[in-house]
């Protein structure tokens, strides 16, 4: 990890986040409320980039994790055009359907919420699961049953997104798993 954001700019660290730098981070934001300006301060080595977001840093993977709408049509191109490869959505529809086009135009390998997003949704449905059966998983449970869902929505947009040259759209994959899913649902209801 080389770069970090928050609502007033961007850092860059040429030498990465070790376990020290990230444990500072931790405090810096969760204890004292800091912004991360703070990090450039005290880490002389690193560029802080006031009001400026991140994606225009050489990366090999963006996680756009924070804001709706955060990675725009020129984001997206200075991702490609510094070698980005891959981009996992860890928010909200951060990225814009603009992007989205950009990032499969050049075959990104490019995960949307909906599908890498997904496992916050999915531990609330197993918290509601133990409450209604009035069980307590411990956390490996809760991890084993997380990771078997998380896989079965991969092998789902792998199922409906590989196109015939072998490209993954995952949006394509995610969407159409959405629907068979909620169209099966309203059969088995009898609601169809």
């Amino acid at each position: 990890m080389v770069s970090l954001s928050d609502s007033d700019g961007s850092i860059y660290d040429p030498e990465g986040l070790n376990p020290e730098k990230l444990q500072y981070v931790l405090t810096l934001k969760n204890v004292r409320r800091g912004r991360i300006s703070e990090y450039a301060a005290k880490y002389p080595n690193s560029i802080y980039y006031k009001g400026e977001r991140p994606w225009k840093i050489k990366c090999d993977i963006a996680l756009p994790c924070a804001t709706q709408n955060e990675i725009e049509a020129k984001d997206a191109q200075a991702l490609v055009d510094n070698g980005c490869w891959c981009v996992v959505e860890g928010a909200n529809m951060p990225t814009t359907p603009e992007a989205i086009a950009i990032f499969q135009s050049h075959k990104l390998l490019y995960s949307p919420g909906k599908a890498s997003n997904a496992g916050g949704v999915a531990t609330s449905g197993l918290e509601m699961s133990q409450n209604s059966m009035r069980v307590k998983w411990t956390a490996e449970e809760v991890d084993e049953h997380l990771h078997r869902i998380m896989k079965d929505i991969h092998e789902a947009c792998l199922k409906y997104g590989t196109e015939e040259d072998g490209y993954i759209n995952y949006v394509k994959g995610a969407n159409i798993a959405g629907f068979i899913k909620v169209a099966n649902s309203m059969v088995e209801q009898g609601l169809v």
